[in-house]
């Protein structure tokens, strides 16, 4: 598998995955077909759509007419199917897997356009989470990256770990396979285990 194959990949999965999430917050929401393929969209491209706007790149899926619809597909096979199929934790594990993907291929992207190391790591980290985020306050509901729970620190790893190999000479499609697998294991733990990282704790209050 090539590069480019590989990163085109990454970025459909990251997207569907992604779509996937909101239009079953939508639907567990009791919310119109309209509403659930608009959570789909927003979710799946809110991040990489920040992101290119930032490194100065075109918007990807105004340049790309089937990452809409494949958005909108997914929502409509959501929204038609028994709730039954979709119920448990499915919403978090399609998060966790478009967060890892899309955090590497948003990384990934970044240094194609320039962008150097570090600030494509935040990149990375901006186009794994801000689409979750963008769903959560659509929906009403606290958004994770306000918790402590194990999310911001996965995709960090994922894009960290990426840019680590690639540095050490490891090829680009090893760096994102490694880095999308182990962003993926640690968020997968903190949803399993509820992992979550200490809160701040005013050192006054003790006294």
């Amino acid at each position: 598998m090539d590069t480019q194959t590989l990163v085109r990949l990454l970025d459909l999965a990251g997207i569907a995955v992604f779509a996937l999430s909101g239009a079953l917050m939508a639907v567990r929401l009791r919310q119109t077909l309209v509403t659930a393929a608009f959570f789909a969209l927003v979710t799946g491209v809110g991040g990489g759509s920040v992101r290119d706007l930032l490194i100065g790149a075109p918007v990807f899926w105004v340049q790309d007419g089937a990452i809409a619809a494949v958005c909108i597909a997914i929502s409509l096979v959501v929204w038609m199917t028994p709730e039954r199929w979709w119920h448990g934790q499915l919403l978090e594990w399609a998060d966790a897997i478009g967060l890892a993907a899309y955090a590497v291929f948003g990384t990934a992207k970044a240094l194609a356009w320039g962008v150097p190391p570090v600030p494509a790591l935040l990149m990375g980290v901006i186009t794994g989470c801000v689409g979750g985020t963008i769903r959560d306050i659509l929906a009403g509901v606290p958004s994770i990256i306000v918790r402590p729970e194990i999310y911001v620190t996965a995709a960090a790893l994922a894009s960290g770990l990426f840019l680590l190999l690639l540095w050490i000479g490891a090829g680009t499609p090893v760096a994102a396979v490694v880095g999308a697998v182990a962003g993926f294991i640690l968020r997968g733990a903190a949803i399993r285990w509820s992992l979550a990282l200490p809160a701040y704790r005013d050192p006054r209050a003790d006294r």
